[in-house]
């Protein structure tokens, strides 16, 4: 039987928790931010080198100060925070540009 180590994956999914909302809120800033100006492009690949470079350092963070399962409990929140934000941006798209 393998032996979990319930503290670092708790620690893990914290802090997952945490860097995922701030990845989803840095990325509605962008998007916003993207759609009026008319450098849209450059503003896009800035944001998202700026979101993934600091979600994969205090990914690599956490992983080196709490170990492997820490690692699990970092993506699991992640995918946890993505299913929440994905929910929440299509229940703010209009009915007429949804469908």
């Amino acid at each position: 039987m393998i032996a979990v180590d319930w503290t670092a994956l708790a620690l893990g999914s914290a802090a997952g928790m945490f860097m995922s909302v701030l990845f989803f809120a840095g990325l509605a800033l962008g998007m916003k931010r993207a759609i009026r100006t008319e450098l849209a492009v450059q503003t896009l690949i800035f944001s998202a080198a700026l979101r993934i470079s600091l979600f994969l350092a205090s990914g690599w963070l956490v992983v080196m100060q709490a170990g492997p399962w820490a690692f699990a409990g970092y993506g699991i929140a992640f995918f946890v925070c993505r299913r929440i934000a994905t929910s929440i941006a299509r229940n703010q798209i209009p009915q007429e540009i949804g469908e």
